[in-house]
């Protein structure tokens, strides 16, 4: 007569796995009689007016209603102005090495590009200037750039 190839260890390795597999399917049935976390209603959520998330619906009577002209869905159009108009400003920022700086206009603050060729005369950080606008490829930049005493 042969020996039995299932020794002591092997039936105990199988009595584990299977004891293991019996508590994950009972943990599995468990999990899904008390499943009343995973609905949609629990899952929502909601933007309030004030643009913070909340698990509350908003109150229908706080509802706004807005007209469809009113909705603009474009780029605002930048005001006009007089572009041949001299200005004057302050040189912010110049770079002699590079050949490029930034006009700070007094009384508005706005801040515009200017390149060596846009200048009169050699110009240094601090300097007070007066300049004409011209449209860049990036936008508006200071041209005919000349120290004011």
């Amino acid at each position: 007569m042969s020996k039995s190839q299932e020794t002591y260890s092997k039936k105990e390795k199988e009595k584990k796995r299977l004891k293991k597999r019996k508590e994950k399917e009972e943990k599995r049935l468990e999990r899904k009689a008390n499943a009343t976390a995973g609905t949609l209603d629990n899952m929502m959520a909601y933007i309030d007016e004030h643009g913070n998330i909340s698990d509350t619906p908003p109150d229908p009577d706080a509802k706004i209603e807005f007209e469809l002209e009113d909705i603009i869905t474009s780029v605002p159009k930048q005001e006009e102005f007089d572009m041949e108009a001299t200005r004057e400003g302050k040189i912010d920022f110049f770079n002699t090495e590079k050949g490029f700086g930034f006009i700070k206009e007094i009384g508005t603050g706005e801040s515009y590009f200017v390149h060596y060729k846009g200048l009169t005369e050699d110009v240094i950080e601090g300097n007070k200037v007066s300049f004409e606008l011209e449209k860049g490829m990036k936008g508006l930049n200071a041209v005919n750039v000349k120290k004011i005493q």
